[in-house]
Parts: structure tokens; sequence; C-alpha cells
């Protein structure tokens, strides 16, 4: 079996220039989403970077990216699927990653869309200046919150504020438990754990936003490529008015003003959540980032 070792922050430009010179566009090829979510386990196979995961009930592999032949790749991880007794399951994928494996592979998989981590990609210079009759709400949205908060201000998040991150964070989450006491929210608590406990070592970037005294919002994220960057985690207490928008727009606007060279930003996916996928088409993305997972048509005829 392939030996899928436990992440290594010191690797992390590593990953990020096979990546980033793979022109993966996709949350997924984030060092930090790599390092932060669940147990994933990586290794490189046969001169190209995977990822072995478990996420709801499946067990599956990263489509392997790198600049050598991909069917040696391939051939590679459908035998440790075999030897570990597990179906083989790529995720990942893009449309021009499906044709790919479908010329190596003629039929012999089966590829499937999932509408719901299709990824949000926007442009960067219409997120921080919300100009136009499209984001005409984004800027009431945002002139409701001047109102309410007229001394608002905005900090960097620094080694000596991540006790305020952290301090917010519990407050958000006992909130939201208290919310929906339903809802499972112990994966990205423990993520985000993570990305406060290796902030400056995963390359993470973020800010803080102010009411008055204390912290009332947050953002996070890393750059995804040359002309990309990720926005991990966003939160907001949702109890004054604007307060998301205000986040979003502030952040944009310091991510081109620190990286002018960052083109788009990479907001995620909505995880098949209505209202979360209304927020996010709301705001026009210039993308959206089809993903796609594929399994073996034989295993698929044995089920």
């Amino acid at each position: 079996m392939i030996s899928f070792e436990k992440i290594n922050l010191a690797d992390r430009q590593k990953f990020y220039d096979c990546f980033n010179h793979a022109g993966r566009e996709s949350c997924l090829y984030s060092f930090a989403n790599l390092y932060l979510w669940g147990k994933q386990r990586v290794a490189e196979v046969e001169g190209r970077i995977s990822a072995f995961s478990h996420f709801n009930g499946h067990t599956m592999y990263l489509f392997p990216v790198g600049s050598t032949p991909l069917k040696p790749a391939v051939d590679a991880l459908r035998q440790d699927a075999k030897e570990r007794g597990i179906p083989f399951r790529l995720t990942g994928l893009t449309t021009a990653d499906c044709r790919e494996l479908e010329s190596c592979y003629p039929g012999e998989f089966e590829f499937r869309a999932d509408r719901n981590s299709f990824e949000y990609i926007y442009d960067v210079d219409r997120l921080a200046d919300l100009k136009g009759r499209a984001y005409q709400s984004k800027r009431n949205h945002v002139k409701r919150f001047l109102e309410f908060c007229p001394d608002w201000h905005w900090e960097a998040i620094t080694p000596e504020k991540l006790a305020a991150c952290r301090g917010l964070l519990e407050e958000w989450f006992m909130l939201r438990k208290r919310e929906s006491p339903y809802t499972d929210y112990c994966l990205e608590k423990k993520a985000l754990e993570r990305a406060i406990s290796s902030y400056e070592a995963l390359g993470l970037e973020g800010i803080l936003l102010y009411g008055q005294e204390d912290p009332i919002a947050m953002s996070i994220g890393s750059r995804l490529s040359d002309h990309s960057f990720d926005i991990h985690f966003e939160k907001a207490f949702g109890t004054i008015p604007g307060d998301y928008a205000m986040i979003n727009q502030t952040f944009a606007s310091l991510i081109r003003q620190w990286h002018p060279e960052i083109r788009y930003l990479n907001r995620e996916d909505d995880m098949g959540l209505p209202g979360l996928r209304t927020a996010k088409e709301s705001y026009h993305p210039a993308l959206l980032l089809e993903q796609y997972w594929c399994t073996l048509r034989e295993e698929l005829d044995e089920n």
C-alpha cells in the first residue's frame, strides 16, 4: 500500500509550487485546507501529489496532480484501493481532468458532477468596489452597517490578535448551537482551532472587524495560486445589519491592496445549503468552478 503521511507544515511551499504549477484553482488544492479539515493524508505517487481522505462516509483519493504522466499515478492509486479493500473513488476533478482520465481509461470510469461542491470564484475588484446596479443591495447593506457602527475599524490578525479570534469564535459557536442545537459544528470548530494554532506556519492572513471595542466579525484566508486567494473562514454574529457585507468588502479591498497581483477570490462551495447558495450567488461570481468525482464502472456494477 501507498504510505500516506500526515501533512507536515514544513512542506507548505512544496505543495504550493506543485498545485500552482499545475494550475489548480480549487480550494481542494489549498495546502491550508488539506491541513485543517479532517484527517487527510498525503503522498507523492509516481511524481504526482494526492491525498487520502474520509468524508461523509466515503473514502476517496484526491485527483493526483503534477508534471508526470497521469496513468501511472492512477494505476498506483487503484492498486492501493484494491489492497485496502475499498472502492476506488477520485474527487476534485475538473472537466479537463475528466477528459484526460477518460482518454487514459476509455469507458472504465463513471463521472458525476457534485453541484454542492462547485466553488464560487469572484473578481477581486468587483467585491472590493461593489460598483454597478448588480451590487446596489450590497452597497445598501454596507451603508446600514456604517449607520449602526460609525466608529468601526478593522485590524489585521497577528499573533497578538489570536486570543481575540478565539473569543469571537467561542461566542459565535455558542450562539449557533443555541439557535440550531442539532447542527454538528464539530468539524468546522476543529478546523478553526487548527487554523488559529498554526496561523503563521500555514501562511494565513485575516482581519477582525470591530464595531467599537470588541470584534464582531472575522475573515481568514491564504494564497491559492499566483493570482488567486482562498477565503477559508468568514464569521460574523449577524446581529448588526450589514456585518457580513462589511467584512466581505473590507477583506477584498485589503487583499487587493496587500497583493496587487491577486485577481480572483475563491469563496469555496455552498455545501448544498440553500441560504448560503443564495448569498454566494448574490455576489455574482465570475466563475462557478465545477467539481466532479468518479468511480470505476465495474465497481458500480458489482453494487
